[in-house]
């Protein structure tokens, strides 16, 4: 350890910096890990874990209408079913305050000392722990931090609105919202709120949500959305937000005004690298404000390493864990590894969901050229039996002259469930023949998967050209 007080100090604990530690301690290293606010990360804390149980209470909702088609009396009235917006939140944070406490609890079972402190570098190998009045010295340092929240700077009144972070803490439900942006957090809340009978608005500046993704699949899902009664409002900005008796006033750029109790702003995220001490490490960053790593998550600096959001690549917490086992086997364990960023599968659990992996039809294209697309539209049997509109979409890209798979894409309910198996198969490089010679599960919506047989042309590829 060379008189240094660590060998490894990881500078958050969020899903990555825990899992990197924890391995790191097993290989008998001496490791230290600090966090500035709670054990868990974003994930845990105020992310997908939290987020997801907002997701399972508002499909509630949608699931009482679905029973009165299947023959069940829902009690009217004052007796109707009623949804305590008190009652879901202490009990999700009661349960986030237990996985916090297991992140904790396996920190101290490897070995691995836990402090709670900001960390901000002083040099390479010198970490201050604001707050603290003192600083410890390291081998190796893993940051870890994460992203935060961003926020417009240049509209007037924002202080009106709230992000993501306060959505989960509110202390009471609005009756109506207005939320701004068109990504996967925007379009998530949208369907969370609308489904707690919060009257709900979505205001994008791009013509459609979900940017990057598939233009079919963006489609369909905003036409699924609108179908639940989510309003949507594209091409537009904010002039600016007012508080006023009547609520909050979104004023934007073509003269609508739209007022509503609150706001959510849902833009984007950002690197925490703010304070970090990087500078002061001579840690580079890239041109996106992100750590510039290499392969193997080191910096260009050689004892400092980075992994997770704060680099930017992939944003998700299974890929910050496999980038932290990475890191463990490179350099403890003297296994050099890097972890494969293509084709990583991903869900978005909006209402109905998204489960996509590999490439959107218009990525393949540029990419491969010439393609075989496969795309079903069609009401479930769920819905067909109670009379519902609502409808699942599932598409295959296929490269035409290798017959390779290279993206499949779904909407519909559990469709973050169906993608993590067909993601396997995908990375596995597997053919539309090969595809094809899976047997069907009877009945369910995931057998259109592998019964779909003529191939089409995409409406998605047809509205680009």
């Amino acid at each position: 350890m060379a008189g240094y007080d660590y060998d490894l100090f990881v500078i958050g604990a969020g899903s990555g910096g825990v899992r990197a530690a924890r391995l790191a301690a097993a290989t008998g290293a001496k490791v230290a890990v600090a966090e500035e606010d709670q054990v868990g990360g974003t994930c845990v804390v105020r992310g997908c874990v939290p987020k997801k149980f907002m997701v399972y209470a508002s499909e509630f909702s949608h699931a009482f209408h679905t029973a009165e088609g299947f023959g069940w009396t829902l009690p009217k009235g004052d007796a109707a079913p009623q949804f305590s917006w008190s009652k879901f939140l202490a009990r999700k944070d009661a349960e986030i305050a237990r996985l916090s406490g297991i992140y904790q609890t396996n920190l101290n079972k490897a070995g691995a000392e836990l402090i709670m402190a900001r960390a901000r570098l002083v040099d390479a190998h010198t970490v201050e722990l604001v707050g603290q009045g003192r600083t410890v010295t390291a081998d190796k340092i893993l940051i870890a931090v994460g992203g935060r929240v961003w926020w417009p700077k240049d509209v007037p009144g924002i202080e009106h609105a709230i992000s993501s972070n306060e959505a989960f803490h509110l202390e009471g439900l609005p009756k109506s919202i207005v939320i701004v942006g068109g990504g996967y957090i925007a379009v998530e809340f949208a369907g969370i709120f609308n489904g707690l009978d919060v009257d709900t608005t979505l205001i994008y500046r791009g013509d459609n949500i979900l940017r990057g993704f598939d233009e079919d699949v963006r489609v369909h899902l905003a036409e699924e959305m609108q179908k639940q009664g989510i309003k949507f409002v594209f091409n537009q900005r904010h002039q600016s937000l007012e508080k006023t008796e009547a609520g909050i006033v979104s004023h934007l750029q073509d003269g609508l005004d739209i007022t509503t109790d609150a706001v959510m702003f849902a833009v984007g995220r950002e690197p925490y690298v703010e304070g970090l001490g990087l500078e002061a490490a001579g840690v580079a960053l890239n041109a996106r404000g992100a750590i510039a790593v290499d392969a193997y998550s080191k910096t260009n600096i050689d004892n400092i390493y980075a992994i997770g959001d704060v680099t930017d690549r992939i944003n998700l917490t299974p890929v910050a864990i496999r980038e932290a086992v990475a890191f463990a086997d490179t350099v403890y364990r003297g296994i050099p590894s890097s972890f494969d960023h293509d084709t990583v599968a991903t869900a978005v659990f909006s209402q109905p969901s998204v489960g996509t992996v590999g490439l959107s039809e218009a990525e393949a294209r540029q990419q491969y050229g010439e393609l075989d697309i496969y795309l079903a539209r069609f009401r479930s049997m769920k819905y067909t039996f109670t009379g519902d509109q609502d409808r699942m979409l599932m598409k295959l890209i296929v490269v035409t002259e290798t017959q390779k798979i290279v993206g499949c894409h779904i909407v519909g309910p559990e469709a973050g469930e169906m993608i993590q198996m067909a993601a396997i198969a995908i990375k596995m490089g597997v053919t539309k023949a090969q595809w094809d010679q899976t047997c069907a599960v009877h009945p369910t919506a995931a057998e259109e998967l592998v019964t779909m047989r003529d191939k089409q042309a995409s409406p998605g590829h047809a509205n680009a050209a």
